[in-house]
């Protein structure tokens, strides 16, 4: 095989172990920005979470204002809004497409209280601290809202956490397996340099060397790949779900880029550390096996 050829050769595999890397590395990323984002995605499901204060008929509007601004004080309530009967008709009457007051000759509708919880309260047991207090206030008639949707949220939750914890165990892994095969391929196709080495007398921490630079590099190569394909998919995540997840917490982002090029040097280093030994350890005739 010609010098040039040879060199190609070598290139080619280079090229084949840093993409392999990135790859790995990319996956990686997406599982650890999900798992990042998880905390803030819950709450922002939480915080959708809400319940209707149905207001007694002849509760006055005074005292109903006075009851929303205790609520909106309250630390389980993220935000309250006073719907008074012309503006609940109102909205009927849009999605109806139909006036029914006119057609009833009374508005039959209570006014109500429309209250989002804060995240911390989004749960089956404060839920029905909540409800005993608000049904305490004379002006309150009933406390709806959707039991079954809030018990369900709350084990999904849990459930979600669980599983994605242990899918990011089982992913990391799987790229510590893959990297270090892709890193021992690598070094097996120079295991007649390394031997070549050895029979002129270099150490061990001599032929060791150049490996381990090099392996520093396809991990940073590897990771800066994964980095520029992490942004793209955060960005792309961002302007479909602004405000739910993406750049705005810029540490995380800046700790799960830290992590990805933490990894991919590591066990780039790791796996060729072993690759390498694993050959010094070989007599000439085992080379060939």
């Amino acid at each position: 095989m010609s010098h040039t050829a040879a060199k190609r050769k070598l290139r080619s595999s280079y090229a084949t172990t840093i993409i392999s890397i990135s790859l790995v590395l990319f996956l990686l990323g997406i599982i650890g920005f999900l798992y990042l984002n998880a905390n803030r995605l819950s709450v922002y499901v939480k915080e959708n979470l809400g319940f209707t204060i149905l207001i007694n008929d002849n509760a006055r509007e005074a005292e109903v204002v006075r009851l929303q601004k205790v609520l909106n004080a309250a630390a389980y309530v993220r935000v309250a809004e006073y719907i008074n009967k012309e503006q609940a008709a109102e909205s009927l009457k849009d999605e109806l497409g139909e006036d029914f007051v006119e057609f009833l000759g009374y508005n039959p509708l209570l006014a109500s209280i429309e209250v989002k919880l804060a995240a911390d309260w989004a749960n089956p047991d404060s839920m029905a601290r909540i409800e005993a207090q608000i049904n305490s206030f004379p002006q309150v008639k009933e406390v709806y809202y959707q039991k079954n949707l809030l018990d369900a949220i709350h084990e999904n939750v849990k459930k979600i956490t669980i599983v994605l914890a242990i899918f990011s165990l089982l992913l990391l892994f799987i790229a510590i397996a893959l990297i270090n095969n892709t890193i021992r391929l690598s070094v097996y196709s120079r295991r007649f340099l390394i031997n070549t080495m050895q029979l002129v007398g270099a150490t061990r921490g001599f032929i060791r060397k150049p490996f381990l630079l090099k392996s520093v590099l396809h991990g940073l190569a590897g990771a800066t790949v994964a980095i520029v394909l992490l942004s793209i998919f955060i960005f792309g995540l961002s302007s479909e779900m602004n405000g739910v997840i993406g750049f705005s917490n810029l540490f995380l982002i800046a700790l799960l880029f830290l992590f990805v090029i933490g990894v991919g040097i590591f066990i780039t280093l790791i796996s060729t550390f072993f690759a390498v030994n694993k050959y010094l350890r070989l007599k000439t005739d085992q080379l060939y096996y």
